[in-house]
């Protein structure tokens, strides 16, 4: 079974990609040097503190056995481990597209993530 990891991705920049055949990530992922993602019990917390309010976004769950070595697990936000990819992310790794929209509430609604 694979094993998830997730990105959190504006809906016309993830299309922009799906055109392209390759997604080279987020302009914060450019300045950074790798492409940022987030474990399943990571998401919340992400994008409460990226990505708070932002409507039109979508959830990309990608494989993360697919990666390879350029895939790497760093210490970031309070001590916690972190998938960072040190490469463009192939869209053969992607396992599904759901849109992640805002509640009632202001905060994201997730789809179930497994």
């Amino acid at each position: 079974m694979a094993k998830l990891i997730y990105k959190i991705c504006p809906a016309a920049l993830w299309h922009e990609a799906e055109r392209e055949g390759v997604f080279d990530g987020a302009p914060v992922d450019r300045a950074d040097g790798f492409i940022h993602f987030s474990t399943g019990t990571q998401l919340r917390e992400t994008a409460e503190k990226h990505f708070s309010g932002q409507t039109d976004l979508v959830l990309v769950a990608v494989d993360e056995t697919a990666l390879g070595e350029a895939l790497r697990y760093e210490v970031s936000r309070g001590g916690q481990l972190f998938p960072h990819l040190y490469a463009p992310l192939p869209l053969a790794a992607v396992r599904w597209v759901r849109p992640l929209p805002l509640g009632p509430d202001g905060r994201h609604r997730f789809p179930p993530t497994e």
